[in-house]
């Protein structure tokens, strides 16, 4: 299938962009009002009755549209025509966890993939009110201004971000050896909780760099299009092509992938660092 034209991107675009504002606005009204917190399976992976509200109004929204499509929903599994080469990913409530604490950094994550690569993404944040949006190539913007990556050179330079999986406690493949190894080799490496936001700030130049591990489609698939539009660049760790289903991804400015890429495969055992 060839790609679709800049029209059809701009339609899904704005489609995408209805959903995550219908969503925002649920996330706005339901803030504060934490009636039903549960534990989907492991500790500390939340679920709220906010995530499933405001995917619900994703999901109106695309059934509306587009009906044909097919859909990979964080609450919803998968949904619709499985034959579609069209699959939307959505994230109704990136960062529960932070929701549901009180803490106002989340956001509405919808990104579409086209034969499993991600073409349109938007990503809109109701507390800050910050609107991602990108199509393959129309660039990206927040709050419909362009922005771009940051044009630090250096890793030494650099200001990064990662998280944590849900699955931390079970596997030593838990990304602590790597926070402590970057930490002594940037300007700092921050932990937010919301993946999408993670990309988002890298392509708007708040943030030279981003990898984790443990994460699914729907927490990636808008913000590497937002990333990419911007000039970044997305990989696996080892600078190899991205697996999206790999839940592992490599996010930089472009400038400084290499080095952070090498300085991955070159993380210490924590035992070192204790």
């Amino acid at each position: 299938m060839t790609q679709p034209a800049t029209e059809q991107l701009q339609i899904f675009l704005d489609v995408a962009t209805a959903s995550v504002m219908a969503a925002g606005a649920v996330l706005k009204e339901r803030w504060g009002k934490f009636n039903n917190i549960q534990e989907k399976g492991r500790p500390g992976d939340l679920v709220t009755e906010a995530d499933k509200l405001a995917e619900a109004e994703v999901l109106k929204v695309l059934k509306r549209h587009l009906p044909e499509h097919q859909i990979l929903a964080e609450e919803s599994g998968a949904l619709g025509n499985t034959d579609s080469e069209y699959l939307w990913a959505i994230d109704p409530l990136d960062g529960t966890t932070n929701y549901a604490h009180g803490l106002p950094l989340a956001a509405t994550s919808v990104g579409l993939m086209i034969n499993g690569v991600p073409a349109v993404g938007a990503v809109y944040n109701p507390f800050s009110d910050e609107l991602f949006q990108a199509a393959t190539g129309l660039g990206a913007t927040c709050n419909r201004r362009p922005i771009k990556v940051s044009a630090t050179q250096a890793l030494s330079k650099s200001l990064l971000i990662t998280g944590f999986a849900y699955d931390r406690r079970e596997t030593k493949d838990n990304n602590y050896a790597e926070f402590c190894h970057l930490t002594h080799l940037t300007q700092g490496v921050r932990r937010l909780g919301c993946a999408s936001m993670d990309l988002a700030g890298v392509a708007c130049g708040r943030l030279d760099g981003y990898w984790e591990r443990g994460i699914q489609p729907w927490d990636m698939a808008a913000g590497i299009v937002i990333l990419r539009e911007a000039g970044g660049k997305v990989t696996a760790y080892d600078g190899s092509p991205l697996d999206i289903a790999s839940g592992r991804i490599l996010a930089t400015n472009g400038l400084i992938h290499g080095e952070l890429s090498k300085a991955l495969g070159e993380t210490p055992a924590l035992k070192e660092w204790q």
